[in-house]
This record gives C-alpha cells, sequence and structure tokens, in this order.
C-alpha cells in the first residue's frame, strides 16, 4: 500500500466511514495496532474550550502590530562595518599591487636597498620599478638606464629591461640599457643574459655588449663600475651616446653641430668635471667649444 493510500484508509477509519469488509482488512494491517493506541490516548485528552471572540480579537492585534525593525544606530553600524570589509579589501588589493618607484634625476646618483638587503646603485638620469609584496618569491625588478648591483643570497634575482633581461644569484654586476646599447658587467659570481634570441652566461671579469647586430665579449679588471667613482667608462661607444651621458651627469644640455664623427671611444671621462671631459672630447673628434649661457655648451667642426 502506498503512503497516499495508507493515508486515505486512515483517514476513513479516524471518520467511522470504513465498511465492515473495509475495517476488518484495515485491522489486518501492520500499522492497526499503534493507530489504535494513538487513538485511544487521544480520547483520554481535554481540549480547551474553543473562544471564537477571543481569537479573533487577537488576530486584529496581531495585524495592527508594527513589523520587526532594526534600530537605526544598529543599522548604523553595519554599514560601517560593511564599508570597514570593502576598503580592507581594497588596501590588500592595491598592496599587492603596488609598484616602487626608485628613481636618479640627472646629474645625480642614488642608492637604496631592496627587502632581502640586496644593495643597488642608480646612475644618473635611471630608475627602477618592483613590487615590494612577497618579494621573496619574486625578486625581479624593471630597469631603465644603469644601475649597479649587490644581490643578496637567495633565489633567482631578475632584472628586466627593454633591450634584455639579466638573472643572477648572489653576485655583483652592473647593467646599463640606453638607446640600443645593452651591456653588463659581471664583478662576482655568474650572470645570465638574454639579449634578443642570444643568451650567454658571463663570470667574474667579463663583461658583454650587446647593439643591434653587434655582440662584443671582453675581460675587465675593475672590481666595481667606474661611475660609482665619478668616472664616466666607454667602450667603442659613439659620440651621440657619451653626449647623451655626460647631459645626464651633469644635468645640462650639449649641442652638437657636427654629422661626420663616425668613430668610437674607449676610454675614461670624468663626472665631477665638465670642463676637462669636455677638453678631452673635443680633442678626440676635432671639435671645438663654445659657451652660449649657462650649463648649455655647443659642440662643432673646426
Amino acid at each position: 500500500m502506498s503512503t497516499k493510500e495508507e493515508n486515505y484508509e486512515l483517514a476513513k477509519w479516524l471518520a467511522g466511514e470504513m465498511t465492515e469488509a473495509e475495517l476488518t482488512a484495515f485491522q489486518q494491517t501492520p500499522e492497526y495496532a499503534t493507530y489504535a493506541k494513538i487513538a485511544a490516548y487521544s480520547s483520554q485528552m481535554e481540549a480547551p474550550d474553543f473562544d471564537a471572540n477571543l481569537l479573533y480579537q487577537k488576530t486584529i492585534i496581531t495585524k495592527k502590530a508594527s513589523p520587526k525593525v532594526i534600530p537605526l544606530y544598529q543599522s548604523k553600524w553595519m554599514k560601517i562595518a560593511a564599508i570597514f570589509v570593502v576598503l580592507l579589501g581594497l588596501t590588500f588589493f592595491f598592496k599587492i599591487n603596488a609598484t616602487s618607484t626608485e628613481l636618479a634625476e640627472n646629474g645625480k646618483k642614488t642608492s637604496f636597498s631592496l627587502p632581502d638587503n640586496s644593495q643597488i646603485v642608480l646612475n644618473s638620469g635611471s630608475e627602477i620599478n618592483y613590487k615590494k609584496w612577497n618579494w621573496d618569491n619574486n625578486r625581479e625588478l624593471d630597469l631603465n638606464g644603469e644601475a649597479y648591483f649587490r644581490v643578496a643570497h637567495g633565489k633567482k634575482f631578475e632584472v628586466n629591461t627593454k633591450l634584455g633581461k639579466v638573472t643572477v644569484l648572489g653576485t655583483q654586476f652592473n647593467v646599463k640599457s640606453r638607446n640600443n646599447r645593452f651591456d653588463v658587467t659581471c664583478y662576482q659570481g655568474r650572470v645570465k643574459v638574454q639579449y634578443n634570441d642570444k643568451t650567454v652566461i658571463i663570470t667574474k671579469g667579463i663583461q658583454v655588449s650587446f647593439d643591434a647586430d653587434y655582440f662584443d665579449r671582453q675581460n675587465i679588471k675593475s672590481t666595481k663600475p667606474e661611475w660609482t667613482a665619478d668616472e664616466i667608462d666607454f667602450k667603442k661607444e659613439n659620440l651621440k651616446n657619451i653626449i647623451e651621458e655626460l647631459e645626464r651627469q651633469y644635468d645640462c644640455k650639449i649641442v652638437l653641430n657636427s654629422q661626420q664623427n663616425t668613430q668610437l671611444f674607449t676610454g675614461t671621462l670624468p663626472s665631477d668635471n665638465i670642463k676637462t671631459a669636455l677638453e678631452i672630447i673635443t680633442s678626440t673628434f676635432h671639435l671645438k667649444i663654445s659657451k652660449f649661457e649657462d650649463n648649455k655648451y655647443i659642440l662643432e667642426d673646426f
């Protein structure tokens, strides 16, 4: 017998509407004994007197009662709590995505430490961007210009530039990315350098240079970049790039009125004495110098 049929038979029995045959069959079911006990106990219970008028009055009062509302002060604090949660989430989001920027303006140098105590010195006219959040697992930064790195021992450390990428592990090295020229010098440890589709690994005392299709690898004797000691070192550099570097170092303007200087320069210029630097340049490239206003120079052919 289904539940629906069972309920129908029970209803007929309670209402006293079963025929004798139906009652005999119902009494043979396993559930009959239980139903009989329930019916017996129910008959001994007295139902309270029903007062229709009282029920009506209670119903009217319930309808007139004001709906339950949250007090204003509770609603206010709930809104404040919700705003606080949102602000907390936004703060966390911006924190993990915030970029820290270190800048060395023209004519200046600056040094700073990364979260792992790696030391970086930025040359004039250079900039570094990186994220402090989760630095131990994401030791990576973007360089525009030139910087000297003394990296703390630890996990992989990466320097990205527009021209190439440098990957190191606990070492000292210099990266210079200017115009189309990319130079990397290793002073300690090992450095992996990636430039376009070319990858080279250099060790202490090696410098590599890239410029379009040009590649050069040479030994060096210095133990740190010359520019950290107020000297600018050039290796097979053209005049245009030399002048741009002098403008960064001295925060000045140099106008070149010469179209015939295609020779390359290898040597050192001072970064703390512009007069001496310009004298070396004019002598090497057969130019003359004239100064027509403060902090601005003109170089031209004889």
